[in-house]
């Protein structure tokens, strides 16, 4: 087991990892209008570049996992954080289009890789006490880069323009100079390291496959859920509400923080409860809140109920950095919660481009079309998790003592 301050330097580096991915995402769903606009387009097929990041964001996990897995966390990790850095700053050089929505596709599979190595990397290299609230810390880190985003968008947008926001999310590449003089390996990953001596039973491959189609069910069912309340409600607010710039940044900035407050709750609440009751309390309060959420109107209904939204479907996320490395095989511990979490995504990358739709043939109501896409994700979601595995007090990481 590590020392307590490589503990901390490992849980910060991942967490910022995270934050930085999202900051890099989130970006885009601030100015799809204004993408459009530029190429001559429309929302709807801008949308797309939402779709392929989402969709492609599973080869990322499996390549980069399998690698991390063959040659440690840290060193992929580093990789992966300057891939995903640089393919965002070249989307703000995009000459049309097309090259655009190549350079998003490329980000996603970049972006697909973090996730789990983080994750692995967190999970295996902290005491079991800490797995809870570490999990959320560690998943708040995409409502915080959300946040970010929210806030440069309100603050640059005048100045720097949609080619500008993603040309400056270059600067936060400089992560890497500290993952690399500051985060040591993993202890779990050196005790199950490819050449090292068999430490244990592994699980047989049909066991497994098992395992792996449960989570990615549960995943995809998440994924519709939380991207179903998250992607275009910044769209929501400007077309359907007549918002400006500053009174969206405001709205995204107050309902990420309700969704960091969330994250943080969840994970530590999730030690305590247990991964899936915790889940399944936060969805039913989801549904609950639904409508109120779908039909606010007035800029302080809106804020107030997209912060509770946020704040709920956060909680349920905020379990699963812990919840997946526990229910992962010991062997594929960076392969199998980044490629469920992102194969799940992939299942779910449609729901921008589905919800539009359904807009449209609502008289333009977003409201009800996010609704619609994302209270059907929260039930399956419930389902899954009321019903599939729990190993909350599996051992991770080496004996401590």
């Amino acid at each position: 087991m590590l020392a307590k301050q490589q503990q901390y330097n490992v849980v910060i580096a991942s967490f910022l990892g995270w934050t930085i991915d999202a900051f890099d995402f989130f970006l885009l769903i601030f100015v799809m209008g204004d993408i459009a606009k530029e190429f001559g387009s429309t929302v709807t097929v801008v949308s797309w570049a939402i779709t392929l990041t989402l969709g492609l964001r599973v080869v990322g996990a499996l390549v980069f996992g399998r690698l991390a897995d063959r040659y440690g966390r840290k060193p992929i990790l580093i990789i992966n954080v300057l891939m995903f850095s640089v393919l965002e700053c070249a989307s703000g050089f995009a000459p049309t289009l097309t090259a655009f929505l190549v350079l998003r596709a490329l980000f996603g599979i970049a972006m697909g890789g973090e996730w789990g190595i983080g994750a692995s990397l967190t999970m295996e290299s902290i005491p079991a006490h800490w797995r809870g609230f570490a999990s959320g810390l560690l998943q708040s880190g995409y409502s915080v880069g959300y946040l970010l985003a929210a806030l440069l968008f309100g603050v640059g947008f005048d100045a720097l323009g949609w080619r500008g926001l993603f040309i400056v999310a270059i600067l936060p590449a400089f992560l890497v100079l500290y993952i690399r003089s500051k985060v040591s390996e993993s202890p779990g990953w050196r005790a199950s390291r490819p050449d090292a001596a068999d430490r244990g039973p592994r699980r047989k491959g049909g066991a497994n496959v098992g395992r792996y189609l449960y989570a990615i069910a549960l995943m995809a069912a998440a994924a519709t859920f939380s991207h179903g309340t998250q992607d275009l409600y910044p769209t929501f607010l400007r077309i359907q509400h007549g918002f400006s710039v500053h009174e969206v940044s405001f709205v995204a900035i107050v309902y990420n923080i309700g969704a960091i407050l969330g994250c943080l709750s969840g994970g530590a609440l999730s030690q305590w409860l247990g991964r899936r009751r915790e889940i399944v309390l936060a969805l039913i309060l989801a549904l609950a809140l639904m409508p109120f959420w779908a039909t606010s109107g007035g800029l302080v209904s809106l804020a107030g109920t997209a912060f509770c939204m946020q704040f709920l479907v956060q909680c349920t996320f905020g379990t699963m950095p812990a919840h997946l490395n526990e229910i992962s095989p010991r062997e594929a511990r960076a392969t199998f919660p980044g490629f469920t979490y992102q194969f799940g995504n992939f299942l779910a990358c449609g729901n921008a481009t589905v919800q539009v739709m359904l807009a449209g043939k609502l008289q333009g109501d977003y409201g009800i079309a996010m609704a619609l896409v994302a209270g059907a994700g929260a039930l399956a979601f419930a389902l899954l998790a009321a019903f599939g595995p729990e190993a909350k007090e599996v051992r991770i990481a080496p004996d401590p003592r």
